[in-house]
């Protein structure tokens, strides 16, 4: 999943960026409001976290920015202001939660899982496909009381994003820029997206049937929690 990081400290900045990265985001940083608004005016993300202490941005203008341009991506305000007015303002604005400085990065690590739980529906991180069990906390996959052990991060990443769009049809395109975070061209997409699904199957089909792992022809893949 993308992640922005706008903070203009830069000690903060690489501590969050270093830590997304290990608990597998793609993280894009931003030391300055103007960079920010032109990010955030051109590219989607998944989660956006946004100082409010700004040296040249009001945070809440470029939260508002967000909420219209990514209204899909999840706002964070981190901020050292206290004031109750300004966590009521960034909330109001559709803020999806707010973090005071200094903050524990194991504790934004859990509201962005509690965030991501509750965005697409999710009582809990671990969820049951025909005879599969995939944990999205653990990263893991089992059958039975066996587990995967041949998915790789990658390939995982592709299973837990079309899981938390299940029963949606992702394209490839989809796909490229939410796991990789950029779009390629269309053949090389399209070769590496299908590719990745090919494995994932021949590794799963070692031990049952993936069949709620499924090709849309002529669109991309999707997961289907119905069978």
């Amino acid at each position: 999943m993308n992640v922005l990081i706008v903070e203009d400290e830069k000690a903060l900045t690489t501590e969050l960026e270093i830590f997304l990265t290990n608990c597998n985001y793609i993280c894009e940083i931003c030391f300055d409001g103007l960079s920010a608004s032109e990010r955030i005016a051109t590219n989607l993300y998944d989660f956006i976290l946004i100082d409010l202490g700004l040296p040249d941005y009001e945070g809440l203008d470029l939260l508002k920015e967000a909420k219209k341009y990514n209204p899909e991506a999840a706002c964070i305000i981190l901020t050292a202001r206290a004031e109750v007015n300004d966590r009521i303002k960034g909330l109001d604005l559709g803020a999806d939660d707010y973090l005071a400085k200094p903050f524990s990065l194991l504790e934004l690590q859990s509201r962005m899982q509690a965030i991501t739980r509750r965005k697409f529906g999710l009582k809990n991180s671990t969820v049951i496909l025909g005879d599969f069990v995939i944990d999205l906390t653990n990263r893991s996959i089992s059958f039975g009381d066996t587990t995967v052990s041949t998915i790789t991060k990658k390939e995982f990443d592709l299973i837990a994003y079309m899981l938390l769009h299940k029963n949606r049809t992702l394209t490839r395109s989809q796909l490229s820029e939410h796991i990789w975070g950029s779009i390629v061209n269309d053949d090389y997409d399209s070769n590496y997206i299908d590719a990745h699904i090919k494995n994932i199957r021949k590794k799963l089909n070692a031990f049952g049937s993936p069949d709620w792992l499924e090709t849309v022809r002529g669109l991309g893949y999707r997961i289907n929690i119905n069978n």
